[in-house]
């Protein structure tokens, strides 16, 4: 994690497997992964071994009847060793409508000596994601606009998509998922049940791995995967970045659950 670059946003690629892109509908959600109106999840993050950092991941409804929708809010935070060589503090936000599309992103990032804030919007009738980033120390901007369709997942909140479903072993689903650069039709497979062991305790799960590196939204070859409680909650326990080996693997591990 030091001094590696994992596309434009190093820290969050930690989280970029989140992205386990499916289709649903916020009722379907509710219903198929007992999914509380907010729901809070902690993770510690693991690198080559040591302990690199904490996540929080937060998933709210919206309070408005009007329009209906979700909150995602991801807190990612260095530690230990890590933190002396690369400090990382980033704050993202994603707000989702009704059938989980991305509507817009916010993302305050601190990592080493940059500090950078990025927006996305999606427009869903034109088509297109206009992406804004400004360099707060160099106090530059890049500009782009992209085409997307009119429903598109962010690569943090694709992980309520992925709970949201009942993807068999061996079989594998595709959506188009985009991070405000690049919009592509990404892949995720359902593997293998395992019984794994985290903070939180061991529970038995189902690994899915989603296809958002080699070339796909990501350049850097590497692998994403992340376990789910075999049940009705889909409980995100394990999720893991497998890179090169001259960066390793990145893991986060299941903490906390609190939910209200």
């Amino acid at each position: 994690m030091p001094g590696s670059r994992l596309g434009a946003r190093p820290a969050l690629v930690l989280v970029a497997l989140l992205a386990s892109p499916v289709t649903s509908s916020t009722a379907a959600l509710q219903s198929a992964a007992l999914v509380p109106s907010k729901e809070t999840l902690t993770y510690n993050i693991e690198w080559r071994l040591v302990e690199a950092g904490k996540a929080r991941l937060t998933r709210t409804a919206s309070p408005q009847a009007s329009r209906p929708g979700w909150q995602v809010d991801l807190h990612l935070e260095s530690a230990g060793l890590v933190s002396k060589l690369y400090k990382v503090d980033d704050e993202y936000t994603a707000n989702l409508n009704s059938d989980l599309c991305v509507q817009n992103t916010h993302l305050q990032a601190h990592e080493g000596g940059r500090q950078r804030e990025t927006t996305v919007h999606f427009d869903p009738s034109a088509k297109k994601a206009s992406y804004l980033e400004r360099d707060l120390i160099k106090r530059n901007t890049i500009t782009l606009e992209t085409d997307i369709p009119s429903c598109v997942h962010d690569v943090v909140g694709g992980l309520l998509f992925l709970r949201s479903q009942n993807l068999a072993l061996g079989r594998t689903i595709e959506i188009s998922v985009s991070d405000g650069k690049k919009a592509v039709l990404a892949k995720v497979e359902g593997q293998q049940r395992e019984q794994v062991k985290v903070p939180a305790g061991t529970f038995q799960t189902v690994r899915y791995e989603a296809f958002l590196f080699n070339g796909i939204l990501y350049r850097r070859p590497g692998h994403l995967y992340v376990w789910l409680t075999d049940d009705a909650r889909k409980l995100p326990v394990r999720i893991q970045v497998r890179l090169q080996f001259t960066i390793g693997t990145i893991t986060l591990q299941l903490e906390k659950e609190e939910k209200t």
